[in-house]
């Protein structure tokens, strides 16, 4: 340092607080400024989140790529949609159903699949999804095939004296809202748990961990049934929401949108999951103005993605938030 060069720490307010504030009450907010559609967007986006969490959990921390979760999302669909029709449930009971249902199927599927490594894993993960939705379409005395089920009762919460339905497009917002932000909240719980930094051990280096006494075969079993629990329960509210389900739940679309989400928003980290599910999913509902280049214009946001943010858009989100922390920087006065 030169003479008369002095070298200071200049520290700036921490301002995570007062955005997190600012952002709560926008999302809080967000049906008095926005129509029907946009709402509609963001009501997509968190439903979504639910089976991009559970993809989370498996790809981001276990390091387990699965092309499944559009199986458990649409054996929940299929689970909730028939509790509500055939046995009039109330939508509490078909939402709990149909997270354990998919769990359910999940355990016996994955317990010869998690024996079969890296791409033979991936290909028998993606034949679940071709069963189930020939199943969807062949079981018709069930699920009336190609027809789907209709006339799903939007859900309905009867608590003695205090009952309500759920039939607008802002009201059901806000039960979306509540859904993704508890399902987010079971997330970080998780990963924050021993069993959380067990699942990122078994992905650094799975015979390291094996090797110190972690089970690591238990351990991918339960994140896989689990991963299916929160695609089931994504389901389970996609149902409700469009009052109407059919074999194209079971299309591979909605695993590679639940992977888009992970990956373009950042694998193994909760907050890009979230911004990747709000931009990717609202940037496909928004691009349905231009149906003929909707797919197009999209695969190039990908391709640009690939190419600038090959590790998604957590470490912009990190610096971000590194910035609002207000670390001291140095300075010369």
């Amino acid at each position: 340092m030169s003479a008369g060069e002095v070298s200071v720490m200049h520290a700036r307010p921490d301002l995570r607080w007062p955005v997190a504030a600012v952002l709560l009450a926008a999302v809080g907010s967000a049906p008095l400024f926005l129509g029907n559609y946009a709402l509609h967007s963001i009501i997509v986006a968190l439903i979504f989140l639910l089976p991009a969490q559970g993809l989370n959990l498996l790809v981001g921390y276990t390091g387990l790529l699965s092309l499944a979760q559009a199986a458990f999302f649409g054996i929940g669909a299929y689970a909730s949609a028939l509790m509500a029709v055939h046995f009039g449930a109330p939508f509490y009971v078909d939402f709990v159903v149909a997270g354990a249902v998919a769990g359910a199927i999940a355990l016996p599927l994955g317990v010869p699949a998690l024996r079969l490594r890296a791409t033979s894993f991936v290909m028998c993960t993606l034949g679940f999804v071709v069963i189930g939705q020939t199943v969807a379409k062949n079981w018709v005395s069930v699920t009336r095939g190609d027809m789907g089920l209709s006339s799903i009762p939007r859900p309905v919460f009867d608590f003695g004296i205090l009952s309500f339905k759920v039939a607008t497009v802002t009201q059901f917002y806000y039960l979306a809202l509540a859904i993704a932000g508890l399902a987010t909240l079971a997330v970080f719980l998780i990963v924050r748990s021993p069993a959380g930094r067990n699942m990122v051990a078994i992905r650094e280096n799975e015979t390291l961990a094996d090797s110190v006494g972690i089970p690591t075969w238990t351990y991918k079993l339960v994140v896989f049934v689990i991963s299916a629990v929160f695609a089931g329960l994504g389901g389970s509210v996609y149902a409700h929401y469009l009052t109407v389900v059919s074999p194209t739940s079971f299309e591979i679309y909605y695993t590679i949108t639940t992977l888009v989400i992970v990956l373009g928003g950042g694998a193994g980290t909760i907050s890009g999951v979230v911004f990747g599910s709000f931009l990717f999913v609202g940037l496909s509902e928004a691009l349905r103005i231009t149906p003929e280049l909707r797919m197009t214009v999209f695969g190039l946001c990908l391709i640009g993605l690939a190419f600038w943010f090959p590790k998604g858009f957590a470490p912009l989100i990190t610096r971000a938030w590194s910035y609002l922390e207000g670390r001291p920087s140095k300075g010369a006065t």
